[in-house]
């Protein structure tokens, strides 16, 4: 067993459209790695800086998401002499989800990327009280919360051609 700390640049395309990782930006790893008999176990923690605008009122917004990782890396394939085995394309497709050691080295990328885009949020907020924008103008409900429009429903918009009713015409009526 092996326990490993280490800083490493993110890889582009870690996020989804509103939020997501920036390339380049510090990835903090701890892992441990594990010698089964199936291959190298390797579990832990990654520290990720996140970047993207609010989806109610766009502004933008940084955060910091910490995911577990887990991921069993199988050994090569060898043979009797312990020569690693070609595979042709298309052979073993049930085995083709299985990441695999490539002499000592493995690939965290994909395991990473997968456990950042799933445990980010859909719709990502500024805050959780977030007004956000008025859906008629766009205008920022924060700056001004009794921020309203005058719009009358269009099955009611015929009865607006009547005018107001005064109390007096109620009154007629009924006298």
């Amino acid at each position: 067993m092996q326990e490993v700390s280490l800083t490493v640049p993110a890889p582009a395309g870690i996020g989804i459209m509103s939020i997501g990782v920036p390339e380049g930006s510090a990835v903090e790893l701890d892992v441990r790695l594990e010698s089964v008999i199936e291959g190298v176990l390797v579990s832990g923690t990654a520290l990720v800086q996140l970047t993207g605008e609010c989806s109610r009122c766009l502004d933008p917004i940084s955060d910091e998401l910490e995911v577990d990782l887990q991921e069993l890396y199988a050994y090569e394939e060898t043979d009797a002499r312990g020569r690693p085995v070609a595979h042709e394309p298309g052979e073993d497709d049930a085995d083709d989800e299985q990441l695999r050691l490539v002499g000592d080295l493995l690939d965290l990328e994909p395991v990473l990327r997968d456990a950042v885009v799933l445990d980010l949020p859909l719709a990502p907020v500024c805050r959780d009280d977030c007004p956000g924008l008025c859906p008629h103008c766009g205008f920022r409900l924060e700056d001004d919360p009794e921020h309203h429009h005058d719009v009358i429903d269009p099955r009611w918009a015929a009865l607006g051609a009547l005018g107001p009713i005064e109390p007096t015409d109620i009154e007629k009526e009924e006298g």
